[in-house]
């Protein structure tokens, strides 16, 4: 995708097909509101960053800038984004964060990628009295820490494990076996399922960590293979859920239910592993384009934008309806963070990904889904009440 440079000014209306109606001068006119935010563009968290969150960001600007600018309580502002490459490196962030509200002092920030990098950033963004909306974070210290200015926009490990473990417990799975990276996200989504399972008489026949730079799986995997689960889960970010897949396939590991998220829902998942390859994995994934008429406007907009690259099924979708959230607050409330902060979190929001309310830090509104690849979508498959698409429940063999 098309990077950044430090200070990029997105051009307005005046400058824009369709704009003929906005008055150039009245734009120009406007200082622009700055937006400021750090996002990994190089290291390990690059392959995330750049599917779920940093092409929203530049396709939301250029459409509010489209528009005329962003609505300030009335009034039409250009917006301005103050970005850089947070290299993966979690010191760099918050340096970078650090600078953008004490020195730069931005009108608004948007968050970084992943649970990790939200974790060392929520504080400082609560210090400073910054709303920030993280729709690529899962971590339910970060809801028991209670800062007021942070939201969590995805399900958190409790819901969505949750749901994972109804559908198994719905179609007769009795054993599983488990693999997480050794992080905060892992670690949390792990013990998540152990609370999950219990009662369920599903029995977890191989519960392995491994580390964030892991390239290979194979040993693991076999020794899993040998033991026949009827299910394997893997809370795994985007390369190491590739690399499961791929290995998986070479060591002719084919469980009737196969899990693995983060990346499942990326269309670069589909892509590596093609149609056929990825048909039945399933994965956390939330929304497709027929979830609503405006997920589907986004998921077009998004892909036309970017050269057929298609939003993924999960965070992109929250990552957007957390810009929809934002937009609206600061049309009724201006730039008063404080008065963006109170209506955020006292409001029920209307989405693409329908309705968000949050309890304190957690958007409770959106329950806990499974998604699974069905000839070339990612269908939400359970709970059925906000499923796309029926769940196959058995996954045919790799291809």
């Amino acid at each position: 995708m098309v990077q950044q440079s430090k200070r990029t000014l997105l051009k307005g209306a005046a400058a824009t097909v369709g704009a003929a109606t906005f008055a150039p001068h009245l734009l120009a006119a406007q200082p622009p509101v700055r937006v400021g935010y750090a996002i990994a563009r190089t290291g390990p968290w690059t392959g995330g960053a750049q599917i779920s969150q940093e092409p929203n960001y530049l396709l939301w600007a250029e459409q509010q800038n489209a528009a005329g600018g962003l609505n300030v309580k009335g009034v039409k502002r250009p917006i301005e984004l103050i970005s850089s490459d947070d290299r993966s490196d979690i010191e760099t962030c918050v340096r970078s964060y650090e600078k953008l509200m004490g020195s730069d002092k931005v009108d608004l920030i948007l968050p970084p990628w992943g649970s990790n990098a939200n974790f060392a950033v929520a504080p400082l963004a609560n210090r400073f009295g910054y709303p920030l909306l993280a729709p690529t974070a899962l971590s339910k210290k970060l809801v028991e820490m209670k800062l007021p200015y942070f939201f969590l926009m995805l399900q958190q490990p409790g819901p969505m494990v949750g749901a994972l473990v109804d559908m198994l417990v719905a179609n007769g799975v009795k054993t599983a076996a488990v693999v997480y990276v050794d992080d905060l996200f892992g670690l949390e989504n792990y013990a998540a399922l152990k609370v999950a399972v219990q009662g369920t008489g599903i029995q977890l026949v191989e519960e392995k960590s491994y580390p964030g730079d892991i390239k290979d799986l194979s040993p693991v995997l076999r020794s899993i293979k040998d033991k026949n689960p009827d299910a394997f889960i893997g809370f795994s970010y985007p390369p190491d859920t590739i690399l499961a897949s791929k290995q998986s396939k070479e060591v002719g590991f084919n469980p009737k239910f196969y899990y693995a998220s983060v990346g499942t829902a990326f269309q670069l998942y589909r892509n590596v592993m093609t149609p056929a390859g990825a048909e039945g994995v399933l994965g956390m994934g939330s929304w497709n384009s027929k979830t609503s008429p405006g997920a589907k406007a986004y998921f077009d907009a998004h892909t036309k934008k970017f050269g057929g690259k298609e939003p993924d099924r999960w965070a992109s979708g929250h990552c957007w309806a957390a810009l929809e959230i934002l937009t609206n607050a600061v049309a009724r409330n201006g730039l008063d963070r404080k008065a963006i902060r109170d209506y955020v979190a006292n409001t029920t929001h209307k989405t693409i990904i329908g309705d968000v309310k949050f309890t304190g830090s957690e958007n409770t509104a959106t329950p806990g889904t499974v998604g699974q690849w069905q000839n070339g979508e990612f269908e939400v498959v359970w709970p059925p009440k906000v499923a796309t698409a029926k769940l196959n429940p058995s996954k045919p063999a790799w291809k």
